[in-house]
């Protein structure tokens, strides 16, 4: 199998999102560049040339890897989610063997390409409720489900998959650009990354519709009843039954396919990295209600219209980069938050999937004060992931390894 997260005017490898509040008050723009929006991403050097990767667990080796995370507050284990609908949980032990099935989904998942099992999420509550939330596509039609599971113990090693309660489906109108990061903020309520429902360029305008659930980042109460097995925020954007009929879910919009979202361990901001079309790779920082822009914009550069584009009340990424060099698919990581690489504290760890190019983003505050190249040829990330204690990891979908930032001497 082969995960394709991007379209290009002919089908290739691709897929991803960022944010920088757009300040000018023109109603139009011929969307002229910022110089450090144009930087080639290439021509950065890593300035610690101690930081290096290593396979974290040499004898285990997963089969098409698209997501790792672990219990709140607990480190012992992790679980990976297979593309194919399983995931698998081992001890947190570099000398681990195996790995065991904690939940197989294979019958239902329509897998392949961008789509299949994509994203998971463990309640912050779990060591009460065993409760856990699973993004994945079925078809006939085709379709997103987001959907609860439930473990019989929290130290459990595997769940019940007749415990299935669905929170939500929403048609896909193509088989690309499903989107598929959950994440849980310290509000306790959960973030669903959604893409633009695929093809190219958006056809039906999904993400600028706000009575459409694709192309958004929406946010939900996994506690609350009112919608069935869920309910809305009481502070989300437009409220239940508001006057122009946007969905109540809808925390943010005008995203292309924001595989990728994290939250940072510190200060709980709301990272994405949006896959684009032809041109620009983004990062944004997610805020209620703001519009990132998609289809009008690509990154900081027009799409539809290709000039003088309408950018009035839209918020531009804080980081974008273009395609050249290989570089073709975004994959939203994770701020570092540990202490084993002092000098990546605080910075937004991302990379891109085609090329294999990982990157250090740093802020200063809603800015971007530098934006350093750590690694070459890492090969295909699908994902990143982050321990309970801030140390990040990536994802080799090809070789299906999880591999660990460290500090050290190693080949």
């Amino acid at each position: 199998m082969t995960l394709i997260r991007k379209n290009f005017n002919v089908m290739t490898l691709n897929a991803l999102p960022i944010f920088f509040l757009l300040t000018m008050g023109l109603a139009t723009i011929s969307c002229s560049k910022d110089k450090d929006m144009e930087d080639d991403p290439g021509t950065i050097t890593n300035p610690d040339t101690t930081i290096k990767t290593k396979d974290a667990f040499p004898g285990l080796t997963f089969t098409d890897p698209v997501e790792m995370k672990q219990l709140p507050g607990d480190s012992s284990r992790f679980f990976v989610v297979e593309q194919a609908g399983v995931i698998r949980v081992f001890q947190n032990n570099a000398a681990a063997t195996t790995s065991s099935v904690f939940l197989d989904i294979k019958s239902k998942v329509q897998d392949g390409g961008e789509l299949g099992l994509l994203g998971l999420a463990f309640h912050p509550d779990f060591k009460t409720n065993g409760y856990f939330y699973v993004n994945y596509t079925v078809g006939s039609p085709l379709k997103t489900v987001i959907a609860r599971y439930k473990a019989a113990t929290p130290t459990a090693e595997r769940a019940d998959p007749a415990s299935e309660a669905v929170l939500f489906t929403f048609n896909q109108p193509y088989a690309n650009h499903n989107g598929g990061s959950l994440q849980f903020s310290k509000d306790g309520f959960l973030y669903i990354a959604t893409g633009d429902g695929g093809s190219g360029g958006d056809p039906q305008n999904n993400a600028q519709n706000r009575k459409s659930l694709l192309g958004k980042i929406l946010r939900v109460d996994v506690d609350g009843t009112a919608k069935g097995n869920y309910g809305i925020p009481s502070d989300n954007p437009y409220p239940v039954g508001n006057n122009d009929g946007y969905l109540p879910e809808i925390y943010a919009y005008g995203l292309r396919n924001p595989w990728r979202i994290s939250f940072d361990m510190e200060n709980d901001r709301l990272f994405a990295g949006d896959v684009g079309q032809n041109k620009r790779e983004e990062i944004d920082l997610i805020t209620k209600g703001g519009n990132y822009g998609w289809r009008l914009k690509e990154g900081v550069d027009c799409y539809d219209p290709a000039s003088n584009c309408n950018a009035a009340g839209l918020i531009e990424p804080i980081h974008d980069y273009n395609q050249n060099n290989g570089d073709r698919s975004i994959t939203g990581g994770y701020v570092y938050r540990g202490k084993a690489i002092k000098s990546l504290v605080g910075k937004y760890i991302y990379g891109d999937f085609a090329s294999g190019r990982i990157w250090a983003l740093e802020l200063d505050g809603d800015q971007k004060k530098s934006n350093a190249i750590l690694f070459e040829n890492k090969g295909s990330i699908s994902s990143f992931a982050q321990d309970v204690s801030g140390e990040v990891y990536y994802l080799n979908y090809g070789e299906g390894k999880i591999m660990k930032f460290v500090r050290g001497n190693l080949n």
